[in-house]
């Protein structure tokens, strides 16, 4: 799906991505990532939060996005609210932070040449950047496969409390976020030209039918016509 004309680059904020894109009207799929995202759409700024399924959405063609992307699990210090009040949802800041305060936030980007290099700079002044620790030895064991059972003690949590610890930062449950964590990576590496087979292997999947499982069950589609 084309998701027309789209950039992006690392953003001031600590681990945040800053991406623009114009719309061409054409559909355009939205992977899961573990994300939040605030966006600026045409003036009016929305909180997209963590998504456990691919959605496709369409735009009229014209209409400017500028998006900030904050990384698993930090999302929460910057909106104020727990991942999971907001999962697989698209909601209007406004309902998030007082209207007023938004609106604020809203007019001053506004009032720049370039939406995406003003929403940058305002978000910078809400955002210390500051992480919860423990959130990010979450993401870190996540990352390197250790199971369930292992995570929770090694941050000394019971399994229960881990997972109600990862809804709040990260919208999903451990096993949830390894699996999203590992579509992401698995694709980055399919997207450089690598056989399926291969990406399979090296992204910790069982075979090339697994992944292809797992593709299609949190994508939507198959791996080769995701990458087509």
């Amino acid at each position: 799906m084309d998701v027309g004309a789209y950039r992006e680059r690392a953003a001031a904020l600590p681990g945040a991505v800053l991406w623009t894109r114009t719309a061409d009207g054409e559909p355009y799929r939205v992977l899961p990532d573990g994300c939040m995202d605030l966006l600026w759409i045409e003036g009016e700024l929305a909180v997209a939060g963590p998504d456990r399924r691919a959605h496709v959405g369409v735009a009229e063609a014209g209409v400017r996005f500028a998006g900030l992307r904050f990384a698993p699990g930090t999302g929460p210090g910057f909106f104020g609210v727990p991942a999971r009040e907001v999962v697989d949802s698209l909601v209007p800041l406004a309902d998030v932070w007082s209207p007023a305060r938004s609106r604020r936030l809203a007019d001053r980007i506004g009032r720049g040449a370039d939406p995406g290099l003003a929403l940058e700079e305002a978000a910078g002044g809400v955002f210390d950047g500051a992480g919860d620790r423990l959130v990010g030895q979450v993401l870190r064991e996540v990352r390197r496969g250790v199971g369930v059972r292992a995570l929770a003690g090694s941050v000394g949590l019971s399994e229960r409390q881990l997972y109600r610890r990862c809804l709040d930062a990260f919208g999903y449950g451990p096993k949830m976020l390894d699996r999203v964590l590992r579509l992401n990576l698995a694709l980055e590496r399919a997207w450089t030209g690598l056989s399926l087979a291969e990406v399979a292997a090296r992204s910790g999947y069982a075979d090339q039918a697994h992944f292809t499982r797992e593709v299609k069950a949190l994508a939507g589609v198959p791996p080769r016509t995701l990458l087509a």
